[in-house]
């Protein structure tokens, strides 16, 4: 009897740790099936044995078959207990990896579907933000292209895309209705474009300025139709060498009226001046009928060298009179008077290398 109580103990402590061992699942995972009853059952058979098998060797001692059988039944109950002692931690063991491997396995589950459910989600949205029209669009973004459109304006001035950027001013006033900024914008596209013209243009007419100021009106010329060459789409270019020829026009017109007041207040030195310049300018026709001044003007420095060489050689001034004398072979050569200064030159330049004779 006391045998029979301890197997109803351990039946009951093994039906226990049977619910213990199988945890709770959430609603998601599938519950495993169980087959600890059967540890229960088997171990009840071998307690039940073993009882047996001591009352058989207890009621009849010696080697008769009730013996041999009690000592049999006290031998495979024995063995029961002990396998199942054995093969139930494995089992119990076996079980708890195959709960904690299932419950795994539906909290990936899970996760996946969380995922799928927030990709489905996002899809929506994007399917939504798409069905949007596009002047939702336009106004939504109005900001952002505004501000585009500025930054695109900077960078073709920068570039010196002078066409791209008034038309982008055309789009800031249409596409937005900024009239007013984009007059502003055009202007100060417009003021910028013609200050980096003037600047070039002024490099690039450097070499022409410089040969008008030498009074080089060839070569200014020259420089021009080159210039012209390669910049043949430029209007002011096209129009240099009409303005070469007017800048040509009104300095000899300068010269002839400075050599007329010249003339009038008989500076003949600066009129015969003058007009070695002005001769550079003059056409046949134009000399011609200057040609009686000329000879007057010419007439009136030579006589005035003449009296001025006739001077210094009176007051025995040698070297004056031969400086004199050369000029006026220079600038006369066939005149009388010039031949009349060759055939004193030698004597002059002989008195001129005589020491001087000092009075007592």
């Amino acid at each position: 009897m006391i045998l029979f109580r301890a197997a109803s103990h351990i039946t009951r402590r093994l039906g226990s740790a049977d619910n213990n061992s199988c945890p709770e699942v959430t609603l998601d995972a599938r519950k495993p099936p169980s087959f600890t009853w059967i540890y229960s059952i088997a171990f009840t058979a071998a307690l039940c044995a073993v009882i047996m098998g001591v009352d058989f060797l207890h009621s009849t001692p010696g080697e008769s078959p009730t013996s041999l059988m009690g000592a049999a039944l006290l031998a495979a109950g024995g063995l029961g207990i002990i396998g199942i002692l054995i093969t139930l931690p494995i089992y119990l063991d076996r079980a708890s990896s195959q709960t904690a491997e299932e419950n795994r396995h539906f909290e990936i589950v899970r996760l996946l579907t969380e995922r799928m459910q927030l990709a489905t989600n996002l899809l929506t949205h994007i399917s939504e933000q798409q069905l949007i029209s596009d002047r939702a669009k336009a106004v939504a973004f109005r900001l952002n292209d505004r501000e585009a459109i500025r930054r695109a304006l900077s960078e073709e001035i920068g570039r010196k895309d002078w066409e791209a950027a008034l038309q982008l001013a055309n789009i800031f006033e249409k596409e937005f209705g900024y009239k007013q900024e984009a007059d502003r914008v055009r202007t100060e596209i417009i003021a910028r474009r013609d200050e980096v013209m003037r600047t070039e243009l002024s490099e690039l007419l450097g070499p022409v300025d410089r040969q008008i100021r030498a009074e080089n009106w060839g070569l200014a010329l020259t420089e021009a139709q080159a210039l012209i060459e390669k910049h043949p789409n430029d209007e002011q270019l096209k129009r240099l060498p009409v303005e070469i020829e007017n800048r040509r026009q009104m300095r000899k017109q300068q010269l002839r009226d400075s050599w007329q007041e010249a003339v009038d207040r008989h500076d003949v030195d600066g009129s015969i001046e003058i007009l070695k310049r002005l001769d550079l300018y003059l056409t046949p026709a134009e000399a011609e009928s200057m040609s009686e001044i000329a000879r007057n003007v010419f007439k009136e420095k030579r006589e005035s060298l003449r009296t001025r060489f006739a001077l210094a050689v009176q007051e025995r001034k040698w070297i004056e009179a031969i400086n004199l004398g050369e000029e006026i072979m220079n600038d006369f050569p066939n005149t009388r008077i010039a031949q009349e200064v060759r055939e004193k030159m030698d004597a002059l330049r002989q008195r001129a290398s005589e020491p001087e004779m000092t009075t007592a």
